[in-house]
C-alpha cells in the first residue's frame, strides 16, 4: 500500500512547531537567563568559637566595587563585583557561590535578614532587583524597578534604601515590595542619605535659601518624623555620619548629634585632630550596639550615650568595632571587638573597659569595619576585605 503525502494540516503544525522552537531559542539567548552565570552552595555550619589570642591574616581580597557597610551575612562574606556578587567562606576566603550577569551592571547591594539584595542596570536605569539567600545563593525573589542609573543602594535590618539627589525609594528585603517613595521637595537637592536603626535620614539643600535641612523618615511607613534647619557656613562640607541610635551629621570639623525622636540637637562634638594628611572629608563611620552609638573618625572610636549623646569613652582604633555584642568564651562578658593598632580588643560597649584581647599580625589599614564570625575576624575596607583566624 502506497502512502500519500501528509495532509496539509500536518505540514502547518510542523512548520508552526519549528517556528516556535526557533523563536523560543532566540528569546532565550537574548534573555537575562542566558546571560546569567550563577552557582549555589550548601548552607555553612553555624559559626562557633571565639577569636584566639593570636590572629594572623588567612586571606585577603582587593575589590573593584566599594564594599557595603555590612559584608557578613548568613555565615558568608558578601563581595560585590561590577557584574554581580560573590559570597566567600569567612575562614578561607574561598568562593562559596556567585551570581553574575553578562547583560547588566551592578548598581549596588545590601545584605541583611539572611538575604543579599542586588540591583542591576541593563540600560540607563537601575531597573531590576533580586534577593539571594546569603548562606546558599538560592534566589528568593526578583522584581522590576525604575531607579535612576546613578542610584546608590544601602540597607540595614528589614530595610533597603535606594537614593539619588532627586529622591529615595525604600524596599522590603524580605517581601520584595516597594514600601514607599519620597521625592526631593520642589527646588531642593538631596546632598546625602543614610539608613539605620533610627530611620531614613536625608540632607537637602534648597534653592534660594542656601539652607541645609536634616529630615528623618520612618523606615516602614515613610512618614516624615521631623525636619531641622542646620547652620552650615559657606564652603563648609556637610554629610551624614549615620542613623544608628542617634542621627549624626558632620559639619566641617564637628559632629552634630541629634535625638531621633524629635531631631533636637544633643551635642556638638569636635572631631579628632586630622593626622597623616587627613582633613575635612575624611570618613566618619557610625554603628549602634545596645544603648550606645559607636562613631569612628581619624583613628579614634567614641561611644555615645543614645539618650543624651554624651561621650561615654574614647580609644584609638583602626576602624569601627563590631556592630554586635559577643562574648569571649562560654559565659564570658559580652562586648564589642575594637580593631586597634596592636590587636583586637573586646570592650564593654557602655564603659569601654577591656575584657579580652587578641593579637593581630599583619594588621590592615585604617577606616574599616570589623565583624566576628565565630573564631574569625573579618575586616572590611572600602576596597579590600580580609579574614583573620
Amino acid at each position: 500500500m502506497t502512502l500519500g503525502p501528509p495532509p496539509l494540516r500536518v505540514w502547518v503544525w510542523t512548520a508552526a512547531a519549528l517556528a516556535l522552537a526557533v523563536v523560543g531559542t532566540l528569546l532565550w539567548r537574548g534573555s537575562s537567563v542566558a546571560a546569567t552565570d550563577s552557582t549555589t552552595a550548601a548552607a555553612p555550619d553555624a559559626a562557633t568559637g571565639v577569636p584566639d589570642d593570636d590572629l594572623t591574616r588567612a586571606w585577603s581580597l582587593d575589590v573593584d566595587v566599594p564594599l557595603p557597610p555590612g559584608v557578613v551575612e548568613g555565615g558568608r562574606v558578601v563581595v560585590p563585583t561590577p557584574d554581580g556578587v560573590t559570597a566567600l567562606d569567612p575562614a578561607t576566603g574561598e568562593e562559596a557561590w556567585h551570581y553574575r550577569r553578562d547583560d547588566a551592571a551592578l548598581c549596588g547591594l545590601s545584605a541583611s535578614n539572611g538575604l543579599v539584595v542586588a540591583v542591576f542596570r541593563a540600560g540607563d536605569r537601575c531597573d531590576e532587583a533580586l534577593a539571594l539567600t546569603a548562606a546558599t545563593g538560592v534566589r528568593a525573589w526578583t522584581r522590576n524597578l525604575s531607579l535612576r542609573g546613578d542610584a546608590t543602594i544601602t540597607g540595614t535590618d528589614q530595610v533597603v534604601l535606594a537614593s539619588s539627589d532627586t529622591g529615595i525609594v525604600v524596599l522590603d528585603p524580605v517581601g520584595d515590595n516597594v514600601r514607599w517613595r519620597s521625592a526631593a521637595e520642589p527646588g531642593c537637592t538631596l546632598l546625602d542619605t543614610a539608613v539605620g536603626s533610627a530611620g531614613v535620614a536625608v540632607l537637602q539643600r534648597c534653592d534660594g535659601t542656601g539652607a541645609v535641612q536634616l529630615r528623618l523618615f520612618d523606615s516602614f511607613s515613610g512618614q516624615a518624623r521631623w525636619t531641622r534647619d542646620l547652620t552650615v557656613p559657606d564652603g563648609t562640607g556637610v554629610r551624614l555620619a549615620g542613623v544608628d541610635r542617634l542621627v549624626g551629621v558632620v559639619v566641617g570639623e564637628a559632629l552634630l548629634v541629634h535625638r531621633p525622636d524629635d531631631g533636637a540637637q544633643l551635642q556638638e562634638l569636635a572631631l579628632p585632630a586630622a593626622t597623616d594628611g587627613g582633613a575635612e572629608g575624611d570618613p566618619v563611620l557610625q554603628a549602634g550596639v545596645g544603648d550606645v552609638a559607636l562613631v569612628w573618625a581619624r583613628g579614634t572610636v567614641s561611644a555615645l550615650d543614645s539618650t543624651t549623646g554624651a561621650q561615654l569613652w574614647q580609644v584609638p582604633a583602626l576602624g569601627l568595632p563590631t556592630a554586635a555584642a559577643v562574648g569571649k568564651g562560654p559565659g564570658g562578658p559580652a562586648g564589642v571587638w575594637v580593631p586597634e593598632s596592636d590587636g583586637l580588643v573586646l570592650r564593654d560597649p557602655a564603659t569601654g573597659q577591656e575584657t579580652a584581647r587578641a593579637a593581630v599580625g599583619d594588621a590592615s589599614g585604617p577606616g574599616g569595619r570589623a565583624a566576628v564570625v565565630g573564631s574569625v575576624l573579618v575586616y572590611a575596607l572600602p576596597d579590600r576585605v580580609a579574614g583573620y583566624s
